[in-house]
């Protein structure tokens, strides 16, 4: 398994690719599968945007300037991720608005992941070399098992609140 911080980010952007596509599968099926598909959902964007803005963010906005604006669009970006996720995670997958949440957050993350894959992993990967791309990476996948799982965890709400204050 490769421990290049782009290829994990990307790894993580496939998962959510295809928990995208069970719900949209499973939009008109029972309550309880399109729950459990969100949950899962929740989950993954929990922890990848933690790990982004604790440890890819801040050494790359460091070491490559010129993604500086990119970087600070994307902390806004996965504030308006952790917003979304926490209100789903406050509401039933019956409620009428629980599809047209999870929707709109689809939405959001697909905007945000082709922005990253498209402009500025490119510098990025152009700018570092593969050890550091490798070190990233693998301080990212040493926190991976502490980083919180659900947007209602103490880590993720103190990220979120940063956002607001920073």
């Amino acid at each position: 398994m490769s421990t290049d911080a782009i290829v994990l980010l990307k790894e993580d952007h496939k998962e959510f690719r295809r928990l995208f596509k069970a719900f949209q599968g499973a939009e008109e099926g029972p309550a309880s599968e399109r729950g459990k598909i969100v949950k899962r959902i929740l989950e993954a964007l929990t922890v990848h945007t933690y790990l982004e803005n604790e440890v890819m963010y801040p050494e790359v906005r460091k070491l490559v300037p010129d993604v500086e604006d990119d970087i600070l669009e994307s902390y806004e970006e996965h504030h308006v991720v952790d917003v979304l996720c926490f209100e789903l995670s406050t509401m039933t997958p019956d409620d009428e608005r629980y599809n047209a949440k999870t929707t709109v957050l689809i939405e959001n993350v697909l905007h945000h992941v082709e922005e990253e894959e498209e402009e500025w992993f490119p510098k990025v990967r152009e700018a570092l070399g593969r050890n550091q791309l490798q070190e990233i990476g693998q301080r990212m996948l040493d926190l991976r098992p502490t980083a919180p799982k659900t947007p209602t965890a103490p880590k993720a709400l103190k990220k979120a609140l940063d956002a607001v204050v920073a």
